[in-house]
């Protein structure tokens, strides 16, 4: 791995504060003892140093310290984690030690305990999808507190797709804090974007996020989404920016009203189907959806699911054709965008109401 690369590869897990165990970090050992010594580089301070603390204080310029992570950091927790574990290394080279390692890990251990951290994921435009995420699995009796494998491999798949989604009405089930839709939104350039989830602490999250990345939200979030004359098509394909709307939904208790007012063109949703007690409510939700809208022309719907359990997986496919759903698997996407702490077991279905 090239040096670019692998400051770039620890710069990305770093800023989206994946495993530590899922760096590189045999590679870059290896890089340190081949690599020529570099005569030009990143502007760093004037050391008096060997190559391992030249790459060690391009680590730190790149991860710690990069201008993003001083803006919007990870948790207290993950960057001493990490400086510790950049310092264990560095001092394994026997190198002089590099002060401003330490110096590093001193500020972060004069920080208070977080319970929430930020997570930055890099977009191949060159943006940044930036949230504010809860440190815990489970906080505030939910897990939508936190981004899931399954919300970025259905972005990668959009992204990859952006025609399905430009210059149209998209719906997402289940938002949870936000990343798959402020990634389409940043990427896909669709006319309006719903986000929408039922738990309150969820939702309060999700609008945050979504103003933490530069939106505004329509003043009025409950508004019906008219369907643009015929003529203006071409006007709102040049507008720069959607229009942003977050719904509270709650599958089971949905009203006439909220459906008539969505009216999507797309729906998407993302590890949605992992207990069976929701899977009849999702699909009953899917069925009202195509029925109320004004065209009569069903909505396209993408579900992303990691398959956790397998017969769960069976059990959505089982009621989806008991309820005369048709679907198909969507191939698997060529790119991989972000990175992951394993390789996540994400399936995406089309739907077909």
């Amino acid at each position: 791995m090239a040096e670019p690369e692998l400051g770039s590869s620890f710069q990305r897990r770093f800023l989206a504060a994946r495993q530590l165990r899922s760096f590189p970090w045999a590679v870059r050992r290896a890089a340190e003892v081949m690599a020529p010594m570099p005569f030009s580089g990143p502007a760093l301070p004037s050391i008096k140093s060997s190559l391992s603390n030249w790459f060690h204080l391009l680590f730190l310029f790149q991860t710690v310290l990069h201008p993003l992570c001083v803006k919007y950091p990870p948790s207290t927790k993950y960057r001493r984690s990490f400086l510790t574990e950049l310092i264990k290394k560095h001092e394994s080279t026997a190198a002089e030690p590099l002060d401003e390692l330490y110096d590093a890990l001193a500020d972060i251990l004069n920080e208070e305990e977080s319970t929430h951290g930020y997570k930055n994921y890099l977009l191949p435009t060159g943006e940044c999808v930036t949230l504010s995420e809860s440190v815990a699995i489970i906080s505030g009796g939910t897990t939508g507190l936190v981004t899931w494998d399954a919300a970025l491999h259905l972005a990668e798949w959009a992204i990859e797709n952006s025609p399905v989604f430009s210059n149209r009405t998209i719906l997402e089930l289940g938002s949870g804090i936000g990343f798959t839709g402020i990634a389409i939104c940043k990427t896909c350039s669709p006319k309006a974007y719903i986000f929408s989830d039922y738990h309150h602490c969820v939702l309060k999250q999700l609008t945050e996020n979504i103003h933490l990345n530069g939106f505004v939200l329509e003043p009025e979030t409950t508004r019906p989404i008219q369907t643009e004359p015929k003529g203006q098509e071409g006007e709102a394909t040049n507008s720069h920016k959607p229009k942003l709307f977050v719904a509270e939904l709650d599958w089971r208790s949905v009203t006439e009203k909220q459906l008539l007012d969505l009216q999507p063109d797309v729906i998407v949703a993302a590890d949605v189907v992992y207990d069976p007690e929701i899977i009849l409510t999702l699909i009953g939700m899917l069925q009202k959806l195509s029925a109320f809208r004004a065209d009569g022309k069903p909505p396209e719907v993408y579900i992303a699911f990691t398959i956790r359990n397998p017969d769960t997986y069976r059990l959505f496919q089982a009621e989806l054709d008991k309820a005369g759903i048709g679907w198909q698997i969507i191939p698997a996407h060529s790119n991989s965008i972000f990175l992951y702490d394993v390789q996540p077991n994400v399936t995406i279905l089309q739907l077909f109401i």
